[in-house]
């Protein structure tokens, strides 16, 4: 069995904000793209256009729709992969120490040609952040894009996961969450950032930012609205071009007086 770090150096994770995550699943496609070209051997996909398309992902998007005590229902899109936890069964299970925590920043690996595909890390991950590619037989899980972050052939603004790269909404955000001072921690510390499923003891590293009502919004808050009135102000008191044309014209037909 493999042993864990007794501490690790850097604590490198993903916050992620599920007030704007829009569920575009742009992270998903950039992470199968960029870790079936380049990180180890490809994801494959079996009967891709048959009856049972099967395949890998290392990252995965799921939406809910919940229903809060009080106000209307709201959709969340939840994207889950590995969380990188500080105490991670997937390691101390692995009978052949394919699975190991690294201890310069704490991410979670497995090693390829040791791994037989046994299923037991996936069988401990409360997460089911583990996936057997069933065309290499081993187990594969997110990397936070190793590849990317300490390449130095790549340009300074993408060596970051591919994941938070993508995602056009910026609700991905990368760094070290060991560090109280890093911009990840902040904020994580600003919106009260939560584990996934606490009760399970793994500690993971990767941090949830809760959605925001968003009856708030919908007007029933009066002082939102007195905010907001600065912003929706016209631009231009006086209709310009075809469109001050047409205002005019309208206005000269029988009942068009406003």
């Amino acid at each position: 069995m493999t042993e864990l770090p007794a501490a690790t150096q850097r604590s490198m994770g993903l916050v992620i904000d599920l007030d704007t995550c829009v569920g575009c699943q742009a992270c998903v496609i950039s992470c199968k793209g960029w870790n079936t070209e380049n990180y180890g051997a490809p994801l494959s996909d079996q009967d891709a256009y048959g009856a049972a398309p099967s395949g890998s992902f290392l990252n995965r998007v799921h939406s809910y729709e919940v229903q809060p005590e009080q106000g209307q229902a709201q959709l969340i899109h939840f994207p889950k992969s590995c969380l990188h936890c500080e105490d991670a069964p997937c390691v101390t299970v692995c009978p052949t120490g394919a699975s190991y925590k690294r201890v310069e920043d704490g991410i979670v690996l497995v090693n390829e040609s040791d791994c037989i595909g046994c299923g037991l890390c996936a069988w401990s991950c409360p997460y089911g952040a583990r996936e057997l590619d069933l065309a290499a037989g081993v187990m594969k899980k997110c990397t936070l894009c190793v590849d990317r972050i300490y390449n130095e052939n790549l340009p300074e603004e993408d060596r970051i996961p591919t994941c938070v790269r993508s995602c056009p909404s910026g609700a991905r955000h990368f760094g070290d969450l060991g560090d109280p001072d890093s911009e990840v921690s902040a904020l994580v510390a600003d919106r009260g950032g939560m584990d996934l499923m606490p009760e399970m003891g793994t500690r993971p590293v990767n941090k949830y930012l809760p959605p925001r009502p968003k009856d708030r919004l919908a007007g029933n808050n009066p002082q939102d609205i007195d905010l907001l009135a600065p912003l929706l102000s016209p631009v231009a008191t006086d209709a310009a071009g075809f469109l001050g044309w047409l205002d005019r014209a309208l206005d000269k037909l029988p009942g068009g007086e406003r």
